[in-house]
């Protein structure tokens, strides 16, 4: 499969002359599969730079599987040009929010209100259709195999392994706090808090284990962790050591933090390379690169 980046940014769009190298578009990537199948993770601003490139392939079938329903995530799904097209189909695949009750069709239905948008869902002329999916199950998207496992963050959020016929795989966490024990050593319930948050650690590592890439949640340092504990995203060292505890052949790190330009993502990147290696293969995500993943393939750099 391939793996193209559209969007890298965490939280909210950052364009200007610091963001210009990795890019400032919230979190859309497109997966071209072996054959010829057409899968986006995320809907985030980066979607309408996809969408404006997919103009000469109409008709087409689009299959849009959403991590989350936080805005940085959909917010770009209502200028997905192909949903204003007829003869398209696009398939939109999340989880059952467990307050709602509702499948991913609210993220289109809250959009698409008239206080919040000018079009309504009644005039996209695009065949659109709305998949529940549930953790741990393993559906057929295309030609790939699609399995969700619930991932911590402050909203019911997927991360999502996928399988490509060709035997290629990938794994993107979306957003992506290692969960952790809230409680002291000598507190009653810290064993069974204990027990609990290294089991559902090692059901995330199972998940990510052997695949060609990781694509994983890593906002912070560790000084900046410490003062964000509990807002839901990880650090690079947390990325770098579930790619290792996965052992995954390549690692991106993206979910880039909105205040930190390309020159302080490079400083970070260079000071990892220098302090812990590059096993596995670590890359800063970037806005219009492309990498062909296959069983032990060399990356292959966007023209």
């Amino acid at each position: 499969m391939k793996v193209k980046f559209w969007g890298v940014r965490g939280s909210i769009a950052t364009p200007g002359p610091n963001t210009v190298k990795y890019g400032g578009n919230t979190t859309c990537i497109e997966i071209a599969s072996s054959s010829g199948d057409l899968i986006i993770l995320d809907a985030g601003t980066g979607i309408h730079a996809l969408a404006q490139s997919l103009e000469s392939r109409q008709p087409l079938t689009a299959h849009i599987l959403i991590t989350h329903t936080h805005w940085d995530h959909i917010q770009g799904l209502p200028f997905f040009l192909p949903m204003f097209k007829a003869g398209n189909r696009i398939n939109i695949y999340g989880g059952l929010d467990p307050f709602t009750q509702q499948g991913i069709e609210r993220a289109m239905n809250v959009q698409l209100q008239h206080s919040y948008f000018p079009i309504s869902e009644a005039q996209l002329q695009a065949d659109i259709r709305y998949f529940t999916l549930k953790a741990g199950e393993t559906m057929a998207v295309g030609g790939v195999k699609v399995t969700p496992t619930v991932l911590n963050h402050p909203v019911y959020n997927f991360g999502y392994r996928i399988e490509d016929a060709d035997g290629s795989s990938l794994f993107f966490t979306g957003d992506y706090e290692p969960p952790t024990n809230p409680y002291c050593g000598d507190h009653p319930g810290f064993q069974a808090m204990q027990d609990l948050t290294e089991q559902k650690l090692a059901e995330v590592i199972a998940a990510m284990s052997g695949v060609d890439a990781l694509i994983i949640d890593s906002s912070y340092t560790e000084t900046e962790y410490a003062h964000r504990r509990g807002w839901g995203h990880g650090t690079y060292a947390s990325a770098i050591a579930h790619a290792k505890q996965a052992a995954a052949k390549r690692l991106f790190l993206t979910h880039h933090e909105p205040t930190r330009g390309d020159a302080d993502l490079e400083s970070i990147y260079n000071a990892i390379l220098q302090n812990i290696g590059s096993e596995p293969p670590i890359y800063l995500a970037k806005e219009g690169e492309e990498y062909q993943l296959a069983p032990a393939a060399s990356r292959h750099e966007a023209q």
